[in-house]
């Protein structure tokens, strides 16, 4: 029996009575991906999933991505990235700081990603234990939902342009991330794509804001003075306190988050003395909007 347990929260739930280790039913598979719609982001705690596993489980909702960057990955499962901030013999084993900045994965590409699945295999914590680098998300369902009408009526088939570059040279510019550039190979194989500002969920089949500030650089058939000022709006409108849920990590646990309907935020306030690494994998949304599930409230 799948035990869903709701945050009481406007994200999260908590999802007990599965190994993810083993082989899921189709029905487990099609609960989990209904939850994901209607909250967001899942919780399985307790579990312990080398690569291989965990991307069994992953791409049962969709095919899974192999990182443009090419760093950091399992060598017998390229589609497994680490992110850790540890370093043995003098190499750092993974990336250590991704995910530092409010975006949504994927949003580059042409084909969008549904969800990421991240497994804690070691969380940092402070003198206390009181664990640290947390992950921040926000709710883009209410964010449209709660966009001025004028606002709605005025990008309604409005697309914006999503540029892998941008995020990349954020991190290098104002992290102090020590990443090297794109190479033209990788900024070629990752060219600027346009979405609907406005799309519609595959799953809840409701509207969502799908702009980001790690990604969206432009609004298409607008000056620049007004895709920015446009966007600006957006951002702000989109990270306000009352859509945001934040997620404290426990070792075992491995979180799903909805990537169409959702923001994240990677918190890097641990130091290199405090130890983290993840396991990260990325579905893409080839499957879901072939077979939409709809109907979530």
């Amino acid at each position: 029996m799948i035990d869903i347990i709701p945050t009481g929260k406007i994200l999260g739930a908590t999802v007990n009575g599965l190994d993810l280790s083993q082989a899921l039913a189709d029905a487990a598979c099609d609960q989990i991906l209904r939850a994901l719609g209607r909250y967001g982001v899942l919780r399985f705690p307790h579990q312990a999933l080398k690569p291989a596993a965990q991307k069994a489980f992953a791409s049962r909702f969709g095919s899974l991505e192999v990182h443009v960057a090419g760093m950091c990955q399992d060598p017998e499962h390229p589609e497994i990235m680490f992110l850790s901030n540890i370093v043995e013999n003098g190499k750092p084993i993974g990336l250590a700081d991704a995910g530092q900045g409010w975006h949504t994965d994927m949003s580059y590409n042409r084909v969008i990603a549904l969800a990421n699945v991240l497994h804690a295999i070691k969380v940092p914590r402070d003198e206390s234990g009181r664990p640290l680098g947390s992950t921040q998300f926000a709710a883009m369902h209410a964010a449209y939902d709660e966009l001025p009408a004028e606002m709605k009526a005025r990008l309604k088939n409005a697309t914006a342009v999503h540029d892998f570059n941008k995020f990349w040279e954020m991190m290098r510019r104002d992290k102090g991330s020590t990443r090297p550039p794109l190479t033209p190979q990788q900024r070629a194989s990752k060219p600027p794509v346009s979405h609907s500002i406005f799309l519609t969920h595959p799953i809840t089949g409701r509207k969502v804001l799908y702009a980001d500030p790690g990604y969206t650089v432009r609004i298409n058939d607008m000056d620049v003075a007004e895709s920015d000022e446009i966007l600006s709006f957006l951002f702000a409108h989109q990270l306000q306190p009352r859509y945001c849920y934040e997620h404290h990590w426990s070792e075992g646990d491995l979180m799903m988050w909805d990537n169409i309907g959702t923001l994240h935020n990677a918190v890097a306030d641990y130091g290199p003395h405090q130890p983290r690494l993840m396991q990260r994998c990325q579905v893409m949304a080839d499957r879901i909007f072939q077979h939409p599930v709809a109907g979530v409230a």
